[in-house]
């Protein structure tokens, strides 16, 4: 434990900071989670099997459910959801992807139907949920996935079908583990020969002995990362009740089984399906920050423990005496601060959006997710560099945090694929930032609320500069046209992201009334700036947003920042919170042989 805790001393008051990064509305349930993952069933087991870690990430799947409460009402609180994720995936990924699947994308999908079926055998675990809407051949591009689910009229039932392999469902967690399963799949309904979309679907597919007729499941091979029972799955004209269908605005069969919907357009009619991919975006990123700050409380804390030769003969120095080593450590700090607080906001911004707002709401989620685990794998790897080759070992709980962050980048909705739409979106869509008023060179380089202005400064020139390229292409070649201007509307989307992160930190940092922490948070929120406006100070001269002078001086101040704050570094880790049982099972931070790699 850090010995400098208290604002007395000259550092940051670790609990007022915990308060900050944990305490935003859903205090309790992130200590609830904090205090299940330190039983004993949570403890770190790097030397178990493929196969046992997946039976494994079952068992702690129960031992949640036994602990969630109402599991209704969690899958019904997209925050609570996004705390069992930041906390069981600092344990095992593997949990949080079962998890969250249960919870959200099959009991939250069902919940959102408005059949008012029994959903008692899903929230008892008498049955697994798991969700099957990506295919070998379609994963972002969900209005063109081909499964079938013809309706029969005779018979008044649902006919599921997977018409050629591509059409395979690809990588649900539908093996025996965890017990039996039952599915919501996402399927084009057919009736009377007509196509109306992509519908979900309820269908049991496993009992105890195994897959139900008509199903096939065929095991992928392992992935790297926590591994998870990822599978292959094909219907065969396997025959579901008319009350499959999890029916809404959207689309519902009436009476006399024709299909009615207020929503015309069939793509818009599978968006609104998978609808709960919007929190599984927020759950996505909150495991992110759960991996990406334990990866951090890990490096900070061995850059004590690990010695190395000193600088006069026959001496030994700990890695932290490093400002090379630790200097990293710290801007990926500052990062992570940053991360949460956005993480926060933007949950915030979700559950209390109206209806007017919900596109938008969509967007910024799907922005958030994209910058927060891309900005999550950077601080992984980093934070195994810094444990050198004791970091690559899984026994010391590091090496699976990378692998865990690509999934993350890749499910619900791919980073560039979100970031894409969400660029093409705001080009019109949105409102070029503020104009930054031209620069005196007295505006000092450490103060936040400056910085901020040169984040819009670049947004605005991004903006600007994909919109004249987007007009520049030729007409009828769409693609061609958004090709020519989608590198800088990912730029302006990058700085989007950031701009929202600082206006998070600001909002965090007001709620705060001790001086000191106070100072170290501006201090933290500025070099998190100063290190996104860096490389745009090129730009940022020629618009006139900085003088020359102040371009020659930003390294300078960057590292007066970075003096400033790496003695504040051990405490702004201790409040990620990271339990001490966790520490304490991981061999290189217990002295154990396994360290020196």
């Amino acid at each position: 434990m850090s010995t400098a805790t208290g604002a007395g001393s000259g550092a940051p008051d670790v609990r007022a900071l915990s308060g900050l990064l944990f305490r935003d509305g859903q205090g309790a349930a992130h200590e609830h989670w904090r205090k299940v993952i330190r039983h004993e069933l949570f403890r770190h087991r790097p030397h178990a099997s493929d196969e046992e870690r997946r039976h494994l990430a079952y068992q702690r799947l129960r031992a949640v459910h036994e602990e969630a409460g109402c599991p209704v009402q969690l899958a019904r609180d997209p925050q609570a959801l996004a705390a069992l994720h930041e906390w069981t995936a600092l344990v095992d990924g593997a949990t949080a992807t079962v998890a969250g699947i249960h919870y959200n994308l099959f009991l939250g999908s069902l919940l959102d139907d408005d059949t008012g079926r029994d959903l008692e055998e899903f929230t008892t675990l008498d049955r697994v949920g798991t969700f099957l809407c990506t295919e070998r051949a379609h994963g972002n591009d969900v209005s063109a996935l081909e499964t079938t689910a013809r309706y029969d009229r005779q018979r008044a039932e649902f006919v599921l079908h997977t018409p050629h392999e591509r059409a395979q469902k690809y990588m649900p967690n539908t093996s025996a583990a965890g017990g039996p399963k039952s599915g919501v799949v996402a399927a084009r309904l057919v009736v009377d020969g007509e196509d109306h979309g992509v519908f979900l679907f309820l269908c049991p597919l496993s009992d105890h002995e195994g897959p139900l007729p008509g199903i096939t499941v065929e095991p992928l091979p392992p992935r790297v990362g926590s591994p998870v029972d990822h599978c292959a799955t094909s219907f065969d004209q396997v025959r579901l009740p008319r009350g499959a269908l999890l029916e809404g605005p959207h689309g519902r069969l009436d009476e006399e089984g024709h299909f009615v919907s207020s929503v015309g357009n069939v793509r818009k009619r599978a968006l609104h399906a998978i609808g709960r991919v919007a929190v599984g975006k927020l759950c996505m990123s909150a495991s992110t920050l759960g991996g990406c700050r334990t990866a951090l409380a890990i490096a900070v804390r061995y850059a004590r423990y690990r010695t190395v030769s000193g600088p006069a003969a026959g001496t030994r120095i700990p890695l932290a005496a490093h400002r090379s080593h630790r200097a990293p450590l710290l801007r990926h700090t500052a990062t992570a601060y940053a991360m949460t607080f956005l993480h926060r906001a933007t949950a915030r911004h979700w559950v209390t959006h109206s209806a007017d707002q919900r596109a938008a709401s969509e967007r910024r989620v799907a922005v958030t997710k994209g910058w927060i685990t891309w900005q999550g794998r950077n601080i992984v790897t980093a934070a195994r560099e810094r444990c050198g080759a004791a970091g690559l070992f899984p026994v010391n709980g590091l090496a699976e945090f990378q692998a865990n962050v690509d999934g993350a980048i890749t499910a619900e909705g791919d980073n560039l694929a979100i970031w894409c739409k969400a660029a093409s979106e705001m080009l019109f869509g949105a409102d070029l930032a503020p104009e930054a008023p031209p620069a005196t060179g007295g505006e000092p380089l450490t103060e936040p609320e400056f910085l901020r202005r040169l984040v819009a400064a670049s947004e605005r020139h991004s903006h600007a500069t994909a919109r004249g390229q987007l007009r520049s292409g030729g007409r009828g070649d769409t693609l061609g046209r958004w090709n020519n201007a989608s590198t800088a509307a990912l730029d302006m989307v990058e700085s989007h992201a950031v701009g929202l992160a600082s206006d998070a930190f600001t909002a965090a940092r007001e709620a705060l009334d001790r001086t000191r922490t106070r100072a170290v948070l501006d201090d933290l929120h500025a070099l998190f700036l100063l290190d996104r406006v860096a490389p745009h100070s090129g730009q940022l001269l020629a618009d006139g947003a900085l003088t020359r002078e102040q371009v020659e001086r930003l390294p300078s101040a960057q590292q007066t920042l970075v003096e400033r704050l790496l003695p504040q570094l051990d405490a702004l880790t201790e409040a990620f919170g990271v339990p001490e049982e966790h520490f304490a099972a991981l061999p290189m931070l217990s002295g154990t042989a396994e360290q020196e790699g």
